[in-house]
């Protein structure tokens, strides 16, 4: 008994300091000294597009927890069916296209049917539906600027039914707590031969990878497309034709093994799918089928109160999945002068509180100034997506950690709290920010609404060694909140274009 005893103190014991050990090493990671604009280190290749893949053993992808890809997929490619061990959100960059999320349980709600009074007789007696008929889980319209939220283990699908390349960035947070595997991305494909096609092409950039060997993450599973099949190859053929109540040559087919047309697949544009209408006549036609459906639907089950419903359907299966965060309501701070700022946190687009996830698109016009700012609760990706963007970030210690011109297509990790400050090059700057929190939260530095602002004149005064005069100057000049044109002339412009991103020039403009 005594010895039970001391070998469930030992357990819980070890279990313990592995979590103590876990959550120290986590925090260590975040002692970053030096901050540097990341590219893809890997672009595996398909039949009908890439996927470019940035480096998860980065530094600051660790210490955010987070990681992040590129699909490109081409006219007529569809990203084939496929589920993750963490929740996702992804952007529409460019293109158009159609996403199917699988919610597992939900009602398949699209349904076509030449022959709708035969079909259910003829599943009852376990006959072969006909061919012209087809049922499945709603699938969504893909525009630029939507914003995807994907839950944790949930299959989707992306297919490009438009006429250009349809580039969708990807955002994974590994260390949320729906994510019990371990800290890496995992991705399960259902179908495909994902390894087929695929092919490495390493940069050089990734020196500091080699530099800081002691907070990679060994082991890491890079060759997520390049070693892996789709997960019905693991099973036996003859329990796949079994479990399915097919062939055995149709369950082989399952297991795609003799599919070289790697993760993303050429299937043209005829892809017969029930699909929401995408013009404005199709949309208010189709609102006004659904409104009429429901009231027929209420009048059968007695009324709002009565009835069988579980809830279920109202809930989860109806969730929303997509916002357009290019939609100008969106719009949480604007200076026509200067940009526009729009956060899409769970109170606009409420999933975002089931994924604890947050999304940011920012827009600056040529030399405009976002305020120096930290975020309270969460860690921040930025990517660009147009013109370039000056960054400034600094950690607890005062220094700066990185000091650069994003250009388009680069990410940066702003750890939470890091103080950041952005302006925009000579073409202006748009940018998506994910966030690790859906409701992350902003202080400011400098501007109307901030910190030195809130302060009494006194304390800045004494804070700052200044005149009260100079304090009261320091609160009060910039009357702008959070967008600030620029306010210098062309001379000093060009100026500090040759002498780089300068503090004291900086607190010129904001103060």
């Amino acid at each position: 008994m005594a010895s039970k005893a001391t070998n469930l103190l030992l357990a819980f014991s070890l279990l313990f300091a592995t979590c103590i050990a876990r959550q120290q090493q986590q925090q260590n990671q975040c002692q970053i000294q030096n901050i540097e604009a990341l590219e893809p280190i890997e672009v595996i290749q398909a039949e009908a597009g890439v996927t470019e893949i940035w480096d998860a053993n980065d530094q600051q992808f660790q210490c955010a927890g987070v990681d992040f890809i590129r699909h490109r997929i081409q006219p007529g490619g569809l990203l084939l069916p496929s589920y993750v061990n963490t929740p996702i959100l992804a952007f529409i960059e460019r293109g158009r296209g159609i996403q199917g999320v699988i919610l597992s349980g939900c009602p398949e709600t699209y349904e076509y049917s030449q022959e709708q009074q035969f079909s259910g007789q003829s599943e009852r007696r376990g006959e072969r539906l006909p061919f012209d008929e087809d049922r499945h889980q709603k699938v969504e319209n893909l525009n630029e600027g939507d914003v995807v939220a994907i839950p944790t283990g949930t299959t989707h699908w992306i297919h490009n039914d438009g006429n250009t390349e349809l580039v969708v960035v990807v955002f994974f947070d590994t260390q949320n707590d729906e994510n019990q595997l371990d800290e890496y991305q995992r991705r399960f494909f259902l179908a495909g031969n994902p390894q087929a096609q695929s092919q490495q092409q390493h940069h050089q950039q990734r020196q500091s990878r080699q530099q800081s060997p002691q907070i990679t993450r060994q082991g890491r599973p890079q060759q997520q497309f390049r070693n892996s099949n789709n997960i019905f190859n693991g099973f036996t053929v003859e329990l796949l034709a079994q479990s399915f109540n097919v062939d055995q040559e149709t369950a082989q087919k399952l297991q795609g093994q003799n599919d070289q047309r790697g993760h993303i697949v050429n299937v043209g544009q005829d892809l017969q799918i029930i699909r929401p209408p995408q013009t404005r006549q199709e949309r208010q036609q189709y609102q006004h089928q659904q409104g009429r459906r429901t009231r027929q639907e209420q009048g059968r089950r007695g009324g709002r109160s009565g009835g069988w419903s579980n809830g279920v359907e109202e809930t989860i299966c109806s969730m929303k999945f997509k916002e357009n965060i290019d939609n100008p309501s969106h719009a949480d701070f604007v200076n026509p002068q200067a940009g526009r700022i729009a956060n899409l946190n769970s109170f606009k687009f409420p999933i975002l509180e089931y994924l604890q996830l947050n999304a940011e698109r920012g827009e600056l016009r040529p030399n405009a100034i976002q305020s120096p700012h930290w975020t309270i609760n969460a860690h921040n990706l930025l990517y660009v997506t147009e013109g370039s963007l000056r960054v400034q970030i600094v950690n607890n210690q005062g220094n700066s950690v990185f000091d650069n011109e994003l250009r388009e297509g680069q990410v940066v990790v702003i750890p939470q709290n890091f103080a950041v400050i952005k302006r925009a090059g000579e073409q202006g700057s748009r940018w998506v920010s994910f966030k690790t929190n859906d409701n992350a939260m902003i202080a400011n530095l400098a501007g109307r609404v901030s910190a030195i602002s809130s302060m009494p004149v006194d304390v800045v005064a004494n804070a700052y060694q200044l005149s009260r005069e100079d304090a009261q100057q320091l609160k009060f000049s910039q009357r702008e909140t959070v967008l600030f044109a620029p306010s210098f002339s062309r001379g000093q412009r060009k100026a500090s274009a040759r002498e780089g991103f300068g503090l004291s020039e900086v607190l010129r403009v904001l103060f």
